[in-house]
């Protein structure tokens, strides 16, 4: 006669199905199957969640909606997450937004821009003298390929004492 499969989980843990469950201690979200634990990572690593939540899904052991259910996300973020698994792998998750190169910004306009920054220019000015947008310059500016000079404060001067009273 077969024996029916009995989950059993800790007693502070959510259930994702009948075998997969998922508790959150001491900042930590922890994976269990059956009472198993079989993955973990930081609250805060939305990164490594995206992952596993996939993982779960392409290997068969939850469904889309039971990941949506349990953890509240939308169902389209989680079938974006399960697409970027099925193209890249775990390895899709952790790599860096790429940004396109610039293609205004050569190495001689960058050389140039960098020139006015360094004499205090004001990059909208910088950008309309070199004919380009001011948007471009900021770009660059926030990626790190051009630097503003740091301003120096100026200390107030205290102020002239009136004579001849």
């Amino acid at each position: 006669m077969p024996q029916s499969h009995l989950p059993l989980f800790p007693a502070d843990v959510t259930s994702i199905n009948p075998h997969v469950s998922f508790a959150k201690r001491a900042g930590r979200v922890y994976y269990f199957n059956g009472p198993m634990p079989v993955f973990s990572h930081e609250e805060k690593d939305y990164a490594s969640f995206r992952m596993f939540t996939s993982q779960l899904v392409e290997d068969g052991n939850c469904t889309q909606s039971e990941i949506v259910r349990a953890f509240g996300i939308s169902a389209i973020s989680m079938k974006r997450y399960v697409k970027q698994y099925r193209e890249g792998g775990p390895a899709r998750f952790f790599q860096k937004k790429l940004t396109r190169s610039a293609t205004v910004l050569k190495a001689e306009v960058i050389e140039q821009a960098q020139a006015r920054l360094n004499e205090a220019q004001a990059p909208a000015a910088v950008a309309q003298a070199l004919g380009i947008k001011p948007d471009t310059l900021s770009k660059a500016i926030r990626a790190g390929r051009l630097v503003r000079p740091v301003k120096k404060k100026k200390r107030p001067r205290p102020p002239a004492k009136a004579s001849g009273v």
